[in-house]
């Protein structure tokens, strides 16, 4: 209608405003939405589109409306036709390329921002939907109080779907997604130990532990678990070290590795998991970590750290070097240093330099409080 509804930075409240409050010339109901991701076109780059029945397309950048807006949404995107129920964009790892997906009836049609020609697809087990939307690499259908996931390239739908929106999207009294068999192991502020840690080469900060996931680099998906194999296809069972090199993600799991494609959804590379002995001359370890830009992988074993060139074939590791921790469940390392988490508590080392030369482990800090945020 004539209101839009935003929810709180901790998404634990929803507020209403005009819409006239913040796009005062669009003056009516937006049939559509969506935020451009266009890198290659720095000037339309996070533009906000709102689609109207009319129809009509109008553009914002920084809350201004662009010159030679409103436009007919045929204009602006050729072959896209009007009265759309639903747009989102899709991203160049997800899509292939910089996309754009419009959804009418039970027809999608794929906008590609480079080409600028549009194909229609029709996915029958996915639509009609009212919205749709991006949110940490996952793509959603929403209609009504129900939502569906789905593959932005085919439209297939993981088991489990649709769920109720009210318990995940929408912060509604007495409802909430909380899966409370995951017991300490899916409570963000549970002192429970995490097996791995992870920042790849995205940014993209991840923590393991009993067969769950957890998002760390955004607030809102950090307060979220997530079965392992929703984000790793394929991948089961707890993680015991990870780290990533060159666009790739590797996941130690007891002795064998998978190794996933960082930039394309998270997809296994063939032929593995394979034996750990195999790819990185080492038949076991607590925790690994490499640093961004760097090839040298760093292996914890016990108390003892090894290093790994991962430019030379076959990988072996070198002599053990003792640390000043007796043991540590995962590591981790980013432009802020070094990570060494052991229990509730991680250590912070400016480099790999000053971890190697403490004769005692620096100052501990709470998990729960820096990464996930909870009370103190």
């Amino acid at each position: 209608g004539e209101e839009v509804w935003e929810s709180s930075h901790e998404g634990l409240r929803l507020h209403a405003r005009p819409l006239a409050a913040s796009w005062p010339e669009v003056g009516g109901p937006v049939e559509a939405a969506l935020r451009l991701y266009s890198r290659q076109h720095p000037k339309e780059h996070q533009s906000l589109y709102l689609f109207q029945a009319r129809p009509r397309v109008w553009a914002y950048f920084g809350g201004q409306l662009q010159p030679g807006f409103p436009r007919r949404i045929g204009d602006e995107f050729p072959g896209v036709p009007g009265g759309l129920d639903a747009a989102v964009e899709c991203h160049p790892e997800e899509c292939g390329g910089e996309t754009i997906l419009f959804f009418k009836g039970d027809t999608v049609y794929a906008f590609d921002l480079v080409l600028r020609v549009t194909k229609p697809r029709t996915w029958p087990g996915l639509g009609p939907c009212d919205t749709a939307l991006r949110w940490l690499e996952r793509y959603y259908c929403l209609r009504g109080t129900r939502f569906q996931r789905f593959d932005p390239l085919t439209g297939k739908v993981p088991p489990g779907y649709p769920r109720d929106l009210r318990d995940y999207f929408i912060p509604c009294p007495g409802r909430g997604h909380g899966n409370t068999s995951w017991g300490a192991a899916g409570d963000r502020c549970s002192e429970m130990p995490f097996q791995a840690l992870l920042s790849d080469d995205t940014g993209r900060i991840y923590a393991f532990r009993g067969g769950l996931s957890f998002r760390l680099d955004s607030l809102r998906d950090g307060h979220h678990a997530w079965p392992l194999g929703q984000t790793w296809p394929g991948l089961e069972g707890e993680v015991d070290a990870a780290f990533a090199w060159d666009g790739r993600t590797y996941l130690i799991q007891g002795s064998q590795v998978s190794i996933f494609l960082s930039g394309q959804g998270h997809r296994r590379v063939l032929g593995y998991p394979r034996a750990l002995q195999d790819e990185l001359g080492v038949s076991s370890t607590d925790a690994a970590f490499t640093c961004p830009g760097s090839a040298n992988l760093y292996l914890i074993t016990g108390d003892r750290i090894r290093l790994v060139d991962l430019t030379q074939t076959p990988r072996q590791a070198g002599e053990p070097v003792p640390l000043p921790h007796d043991h540590v469940d995962g590591a981790m390392c980013t432009n802020d240093g070094v990570f060494l988490f052991h229990g509730p508590s991680y250590y912070q080392y400016h480099s790999v330099a000053q971890l190697l030369g403490a004769k005692e482990p620096v100052a501990p800090q709470s998990i729960a409080t820096h990464f996930f945020h909870c009370p103190q």
